[in-house]
Protein backbone atom coordinates (compact mmCIF):
# COMPACT_ATOMS: atom_id res chain seq x y z
CA UNK A 1 0.00 0.00 0.00
CA UNK A 2 1.28 3.73 -1.32
CA UNK A 3 0.25 6.13 1.22
CA UNK A 4 0.75 9.62 1.14
CA UNK A 5 0.77 11.75 4.13
CA UNK A 6 -0.12 15.37 3.67
CA UNK A 7 0.71 18.28 5.99
CA UNK A 8 0.16 22.01 5.43
CA UNK A 9 1.39 23.84 8.68
CA UNK A 10 3.85 22.95 11.47
CA UNK A 11 0.71 21.62 13.76
CA UNK A 12 0.36 18.79 11.07
CA UNK A 13 3.33 16.97 11.69
CA UNK A 14 2.33 16.32 15.44
CA UNK A 15 -0.64 14.25 14.39
CA UNK A 16 0.85 12.25 11.70
CA UNK A 17 4.51 11.82 13.85
CA UNK A 18 2.65 8.83 15.65
CA UNK A 19 2.23 7.08 11.88
CA UNK A 20 5.07 7.53 10.31
CA UNK A 21 7.05 6.40 14.09
CA UNK A 22 4.17 3.05 13.99
CA UNK A 23 4.59 2.26 10.24
CA UNK A 24 8.47 2.42 10.48
CA UNK A 25 8.14 0.70 14.42
CA UNK A 26 6.14 -2.33 14.21
CA UNK A 27 6.33 -4.93 11.85
CA UNK A 28 2.68 -5.77 10.75
CA UNK A 29 3.17 -2.87 8.42
CA UNK A 30 6.28 -3.68 6.14
CA UNK A 31 4.14 -3.75 3.37
CA UNK A 32 3.21 0.14 3.50
CA UNK A 33 5.17 2.67 1.91
CA UNK A 34 4.45 6.65 3.64
CA UNK A 35 5.55 9.65 1.78
CA UNK A 36 5.51 12.21 3.80
CA UNK A 37 4.35 15.66 1.95
CA UNK A 38 4.55 19.42 2.80
CA UNK A 39 2.15 21.45 0.41
CA UNK A 40 4.69 25.01 2.05
CA UNK A 41 8.69 25.69 1.20
CA UNK A 42 11.45 23.31 2.10
CA UNK A 43 13.05 26.78 3.92
CA UNK A 44 10.25 27.16 5.79
CA UNK A 45 11.49 28.89 9.11
CA UNK A 46 8.50 27.34 11.50
CA UNK A 47 10.10 23.44 10.41
CA UNK A 48 13.16 24.01 12.88
CA UNK A 49 15.47 20.74 12.28
CA UNK A 50 15.16 20.26 16.02
CA UNK A 51 11.16 19.75 15.38
CA UNK A 52 11.24 16.37 13.68
CA UNK A 53 14.63 15.67 15.69
CA UNK A 54 12.20 15.89 18.60
CA UNK A 55 9.31 14.16 17.10
CA UNK A 56 11.51 11.16 15.98
CA UNK A 57 10.85 11.58 12.29
CA UNK A 58 12.07 12.64 9.16
CA UNK A 59 11.80 15.90 6.89
CA UNK A 60 9.31 15.68 4.56
CA UNK A 61 9.76 13.13 1.33
CA UNK A 62 8.59 16.10 -0.82
CA UNK A 63 7.99 20.17 -1.00
CA UNK A 64 4.97 21.07 -3.14
CA UNK A 65 6.76 24.62 -3.04
CA UNK A 66 3.80 26.68 -2.20
CA UNK A 67 3.84 29.64 -0.40
CA UNK A 68 1.49 32.51 -0.96
CA UNK A 69 -0.85 35.24 1.56
CA UNK A 70 -4.35 34.92 -0.41
CA UNK A 71 -5.76 31.80 0.13
CA UNK A 72 -7.45 31.33 -3.02
CA UNK A 73 -4.70 31.66 -4.99
CA UNK A 74 -2.70 29.01 -2.98
CA UNK A 75 -5.33 26.46 -3.10
CA UNK A 76 -4.94 26.52 -6.85
CA UNK A 77 -1.35 26.19 -6.50
CA UNK A 78 -1.51 23.25 -3.98
CA UNK A 79 -4.08 21.62 -6.21
CA UNK A 80 -1.88 21.77 -9.74
CA UNK A 81 1.19 20.61 -8.03
CA UNK A 82 -0.35 17.79 -5.75
CA UNK A 83 -1.63 16.52 -9.12
CA UNK A 84 1.85 16.27 -10.69
CA UNK A 85 2.50 14.71 -7.54
CA UNK A 86 -0.06 11.65 -8.15
CA UNK A 87 0.78 11.50 -11.69
CA UNK A 88 4.07 10.58 -10.92
CA UNK A 89 4.37 8.22 -7.77
CA UNK A 90 1.52 5.47 -7.61
CA UNK A 91 -0.43 6.25 -3.99
CA UNK A 92 -3.88 4.41 -2.81
CA UNK A 93 -4.21 6.26 -0.17
CA UNK A 94 -4.11 10.25 0.70
CA UNK A 95 -3.75 11.11 4.54
CA UNK A 96 -4.59 14.52 5.26
CA UNK A 97 -5.12 16.80 8.69
CA UNK A 98 -7.52 19.49 10.27
CA UNK A 99 -8.60 21.96 8.42
CA UNK A 100 -6.47 23.94 5.70
CA UNK A 101 -7.00 25.67 2.78
CA UNK A 102 -4.20 23.21 1.44
CA UNK A 103 -5.76 20.49 2.89
CA UNK A 104 -8.96 21.10 1.37
CA UNK A 105 -6.70 21.70 -2.22
CA UNK A 106 -5.48 17.88 -1.29
CA UNK A 107 -8.60 16.33 -0.92
CA UNK A 108 -10.18 17.96 -4.19
CA UNK A 109 -7.26 16.84 -6.20
CA UNK A 110 -7.31 13.36 -4.20
CA UNK A 111 -10.74 12.57 -5.21
CA UNK A 112 -10.73 13.75 -9.02
CA UNK A 113 -8.10 11.34 -9.21
CA UNK A 114 -9.88 8.18 -7.86
CA UNK A 115 -7.81 8.05 -4.64
CA UNK A 116 -8.89 6.98 -1.64
CA UNK A 117 -9.23 10.06 0.87
CA UNK A 118 -8.70 9.72 4.76
CA UNK A 119 -8.96 12.83 6.83
CA UNK A 120 -7.67 12.76 10.77
CA UNK A 121 -9.28 14.95 13.46
CA UNK A 122 -12.83 15.03 11.27
CA UNK A 123 -16.30 16.25 12.38
CA UNK A 124 -14.73 19.62 13.36
CA UNK A 125 -17.21 22.66 13.32
CA UNK A 126 -17.71 25.94 14.72
CA UNK A 127 -20.80 26.29 12.74
CA UNK A 128 -19.88 29.60 11.77
CA UNK A 129 -20.14 29.33 7.82
CA UNK A 130 -18.42 33.56 7.70
CA UNK A 131 -14.93 31.44 8.74
CA UNK A 132 -13.00 30.29 6.23
CA UNK A 133 -11.87 27.39 7.95
CA UNK A 134 -15.41 26.14 8.19
CA UNK A 135 -15.75 25.77 4.38
CA UNK A 136 -12.99 23.90 4.62
CA UNK A 137 -14.07 21.44 6.95
CA UNK A 138 -17.42 20.89 4.76
CA UNK A 139 -15.66 20.06 1.97
CA UNK A 140 -12.82 17.76 3.27
CA UNK A 141 -15.38 15.59 5.49
CA UNK A 142 -17.77 15.66 2.91
CA UNK A 143 -14.99 14.43 0.03
CA UNK A 144 -13.64 12.14 2.66
CA UNK A 145 -13.96 8.27 2.16
CA UNK A 146 -12.61 7.30 5.59
CA UNK A 147 -13.11 10.01 8.40
CA UNK A 148 -11.06 9.69 11.64
CA UNK A 149 -12.71 11.61 14.51
CA UNK A 150 -11.59 12.20 18.10
CA UNK A 151 -14.21 11.97 19.78
CA UNK A 152 -18.12 11.09 20.22
CA UNK A 153 -19.41 14.55 19.53
CA UNK A 154 -17.23 14.50 15.81
CA UNK A 155 -18.40 11.35 15.37
CA UNK A 156 -22.50 12.90 15.94
CA UNK A 157 -21.40 15.89 13.90
CA UNK A 158 -20.11 13.82 11.23
CA UNK A 159 -22.99 11.64 11.03
CA UNK A 160 -25.43 14.13 11.19
CA UNK A 161 -24.35 15.81 8.10
CA UNK A 162 -24.78 12.55 6.03
CA UNK A 163 -21.58 10.82 6.58
CA UNK A 164 -21.95 7.04 6.66
CA UNK A 165 -21.35 5.11 9.79
CA UNK A 166 -19.27 2.85 8.05
CA UNK A 167 -17.16 5.97 7.16
CA UNK A 168 -16.54 7.24 10.44
CA UNK A 169 -14.45 5.72 12.96
CA UNK A 170 -13.58 7.40 16.53
CA UNK A 171 -9.92 6.93 17.07
CA UNK A 172 -9.26 8.84 19.86
CA UNK A 173 -7.41 12.33 19.65
CA UNK A 174 -3.85 11.24 18.03
CA UNK A 175 -2.32 14.48 19.36
CA UNK A 176 -2.09 12.56 22.99
CA UNK A 177 0.16 9.61 21.22
CA UNK A 178 2.61 12.05 21.17
CA UNK A 179 2.53 13.05 24.94
CA UNK A 180 2.32 9.35 26.10
CA UNK A 181 5.58 8.75 23.67
CA UNK A 182 7.39 11.28 25.40
CA UNK A 183 5.72 11.30 28.69
CA UNK A 184 8.79 10.14 30.69
CA UNK A 185 11.84 11.72 28.68
CA UNK A 186 10.66 15.19 29.34
CA UNK A 187 13.68 17.26 30.49
CA UNK A 188 13.67 20.28 32.38
CA UNK A 189 14.36 23.04 29.84
CA UNK A 190 17.63 25.34 30.46
CA UNK A 191 15.49 28.33 29.70
CA UNK A 192 13.37 27.74 33.27
CA UNK A 193 16.65 28.09 34.70
CA UNK A 194 17.85 31.08 32.88
CA UNK A 195 14.77 33.16 33.82
CA UNK A 196 15.11 31.65 37.58
CA UNK A 197 11.68 29.79 37.26
CA UNK A 198 10.48 26.46 38.81
CA UNK A 199 7.39 24.55 38.36
CA UNK A 200 3.97 25.02 38.79
CA UNK A 201 5.26 28.64 39.17
CA UNK A 202 4.70 30.65 36.18
CA UNK A 203 1.63 30.86 33.65
CA UNK A 204 2.54 30.23 29.94
CA UNK A 205 0.59 32.63 27.45
CA UNK A 206 0.31 31.56 23.87
CA UNK A 207 -1.09 33.55 20.72
CA UNK A 208 -1.74 32.38 17.03
CA UNK A 209 -4.93 33.46 15.50
CA UNK A 210 -4.11 35.91 12.45
CA UNK A 211 -7.65 37.14 13.61
CA UNK A 212 -6.42 38.55 17.14
CA UNK A 213 -2.91 39.43 16.07
CA UNK A 214 -4.26 41.56 13.19
CA UNK A 215 -6.72 43.53 15.89
CA UNK A 216 -4.42 45.65 17.99
CA UNK A 217 -6.51 47.63 20.17
CA UNK A 218 -8.98 44.77 20.98
CA UNK A 219 -5.84 42.72 21.81
CA UNK A 220 -4.93 45.49 23.83
CA UNK A 221 -7.92 45.31 25.70
CA UNK A 222 -7.59 41.36 26.18
CA UNK A 223 -3.64 41.61 27.46
CA UNK A 224 -4.70 44.23 29.85
CA UNK A 225 -7.90 42.25 30.90
CA UNK A 226 -5.23 39.16 31.57
CA UNK A 227 -2.74 41.15 33.81
CA UNK A 228 -5.81 43.03 35.42
CA UNK A 229 -7.03 39.18 36.07
CA UNK A 230 -4.08 38.47 38.11
CA UNK A 231 -4.91 40.88 41.04
CA UNK A 232 -1.49 41.92 41.50
CA UNK A 233 0.07 38.43 42.28
CA UNK A 234 2.44 38.82 39.81
CA UNK A 235 3.20 35.45 38.93
CA UNK A 236 5.07 35.24 36.13
CA UNK A 237 3.87 34.78 32.63
CA UNK A 238 5.96 32.99 29.86
CA UNK A 239 5.15 34.08 26.19
CA UNK A 240 6.63 32.17 23.89
CA UNK A 241 5.60 33.91 20.29
CA UNK A 242 6.54 33.78 16.62
CA UNK A 243 7.34 36.88 14.68
CA UNK A 244 3.83 38.91 14.29
CA UNK A 245 2.78 38.02 17.51
CA UNK A 246 5.77 38.80 19.22
CA UNK A 247 6.15 42.80 17.68
CA UNK A 248 2.59 43.18 18.37
CA UNK A 249 2.78 41.90 22.16
CA UNK A 250 5.81 43.96 22.86
CA UNK A 251 4.09 47.10 21.47
CA UNK A 252 1.20 46.74 23.70
CA UNK A 253 3.15 46.21 26.87
CA UNK A 254 5.71 48.87 26.39
CA UNK A 255 2.10 51.00 25.88
CA UNK A 256 0.90 49.53 29.34
CA UNK A 257 4.03 49.97 31.28
CA UNK A 258 6.08 46.37 30.52
CA UNK A 259 4.64 45.11 33.37
CA UNK A 260 8.29 42.68 34.41
CA UNK A 261 6.50 39.55 35.40
CA UNK A 262 5.50 39.18 31.62
CA UNK A 263 8.65 37.62 30.02
CA UNK A 264 8.39 37.46 26.04
CA UNK A 265 10.66 34.52 25.07
CA UNK A 266 11.71 32.99 21.93
CA UNK A 267 9.83 30.10 20.55
CA UNK A 268 10.66 26.64 22.51
CA UNK A 269 11.28 23.34 20.37
CA UNK A 270 8.54 20.89 20.55
CA UNK A 271 9.28 18.82 23.96
CA UNK A 272 10.76 22.01 25.99
CA UNK A 273 7.73 23.51 25.38
CA UNK A 274 5.63 20.15 26.37
CA UNK A 275 7.56 20.43 29.42
CA UNK A 276 7.15 24.14 29.96
CA UNK A 277 2.78 23.64 29.64
CA UNK A 278 3.18 20.37 31.05
CA UNK A 279 4.32 21.91 34.36
CA UNK A 280 2.65 25.37 33.90
CA UNK A 281 0.29 26.72 36.86
CA UNK A 282 -1.84 27.57 34.21
CA UNK A 283 -2.09 28.04 30.33
CA UNK A 284 -3.60 31.10 29.00
CA UNK A 285 -4.11 30.49 24.53
CA UNK A 286 -5.96 30.63 21.65
CA UNK A 287 -4.52 27.25 20.45
CA UNK A 288 -6.50 24.06 20.27
CA UNK A 289 -3.69 21.92 20.38
CA UNK A 290 -2.09 23.49 23.63
CA UNK A 291 -6.26 22.89 25.18
CA UNK A 292 -6.11 19.15 24.50
CA UNK A 293 -2.58 18.77 26.07
CA UNK A 294 -3.77 20.76 28.91
CA UNK A 295 -6.70 18.77 29.58
CA UNK A 296 -4.25 15.26 29.17
CA UNK A 297 -1.52 16.85 31.60
CA UNK A 298 -4.44 18.43 33.97
CA UNK A 299 -3.58 22.03 33.81
CA UNK A 300 -6.10 24.68 33.87
CA UNK A 301 -6.14 26.25 30.78
CA UNK A 302 -8.27 29.61 29.68
CA UNK A 303 -8.98 29.29 25.77
CA UNK A 304 -9.38 32.67 23.83
CA UNK A 305 -11.80 31.46 21.78
CA UNK A 306 -15.91 31.12 21.41
CA UNK A 307 -15.32 27.52 20.28
CA UNK A 308 -13.53 24.22 20.66
CA UNK A 309 -12.80 21.27 17.82
CA UNK A 310 -12.71 19.31 20.76
CA UNK A 311 -15.59 20.05 23.04
CA UNK A 312 -14.22 17.36 25.72
CA UNK A 313 -11.71 19.55 26.93
CA UNK A 314 -14.22 21.86 27.94
CA UNK A 315 -16.92 18.77 28.96
CA UNK A 316 -14.81 16.63 30.94
CA UNK A 317 -11.15 18.31 31.01
CA UNK A 318 -9.49 21.21 31.78
CA UNK A 319 -10.29 24.25 29.62
CA UNK A 320 -12.58 26.95 29.81
CA UNK A 321 -13.86 29.34 26.78
CA UNK A 322 -14.12 32.65 26.91
CA UNK A 323 -14.53 33.93 23.62
CA UNK A 324 -12.92 37.53 23.08
CA UNK A 325 -14.56 38.82 26.02
CA UNK A 326 -12.07 40.99 28.21
CA UNK A 327 -14.04 40.59 31.17
CA UNK A 328 -14.56 36.96 30.51
CA UNK A 329 -11.11 36.35 30.65
CA UNK A 330 -10.14 38.62 33.57
CA UNK A 331 -12.38 36.71 36.00
CA UNK A 332 -11.41 33.13 34.34
CA UNK A 333 -7.59 34.41 34.91
CA UNK A 334 -8.82 35.86 38.76
CA UNK A 335 -10.36 32.12 39.40
CA UNK A 336 -7.18 30.32 38.06
CA UNK A 337 -5.41 32.06 40.61
CA UNK A 338 -7.55 31.90 43.32
CA UNK A 339 -7.28 28.08 42.36
CA UNK A 340 -11.15 27.60 41.94
CA UNK A 341 -11.07 25.40 38.78
CA UNK A 342 -12.79 22.75 38.00
CA UNK A 343 -12.16 18.89 38.40
CA UNK A 344 -11.53 17.19 34.74
CA UNK A 345 -11.27 13.87 33.45
CA UNK A 346 -9.18 11.99 30.42
CA UNK A 347 -12.03 11.60 27.67
CA UNK A 348 -12.27 7.89 25.91
CA UNK A 349 -9.79 7.26 23.89
CA UNK A 350 -7.14 9.30 24.82
CA UNK A 351 -4.52 6.20 25.72
CA UNK A 352 -2.25 7.16 22.84
CA UNK A 353 -3.04 4.29 20.58
CA UNK A 354 -4.95 6.33 17.86
CA UNK A 355 -2.09 5.94 15.32
CA UNK A 356 -2.68 2.13 15.76
CA UNK A 357 -5.96 2.25 15.10
CA UNK A 358 -5.82 4.44 12.38
CA UNK A 359 -3.77 1.95 10.41
CA UNK A 360 -5.51 -0.60 11.43
CA UNK A 361 -8.66 0.47 9.71
CA UNK A 362 -6.57 1.86 6.37
CA UNK A 363 -4.89 -1.85 6.23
Amino acid sequence: MNIAIVCGARPNFMKVAPIIRAIRNNKSYETINSRLIYTGKQDDPTLEDSLFNDLEIDRPDFYLDVDCENLNELTGQVMSKFEHYLQKYPTDVVIVVDDLASTMAIAIVTKKQGIKLAHIAAGTRSFDIAMPKEINRLVIDGLSDILFTAGISNNNIANKEGAELSKVYMVGNILIDNLRYYHNRLQRPKLLDRVGLKEKGYLVFTLNRKALIGDKPHLSLLIKAMINGMKGTAMPILAPLRSEAAMMVKEILAEIGSPSFFILIEPQSYLDFAYITANAYGLITDSGNVAEEATFNQVPCITVNSYTEHIETVKQGTNVLVGEDPELLSSSVSDMMSGKWKKATLPDRWDGRSAERILQILC
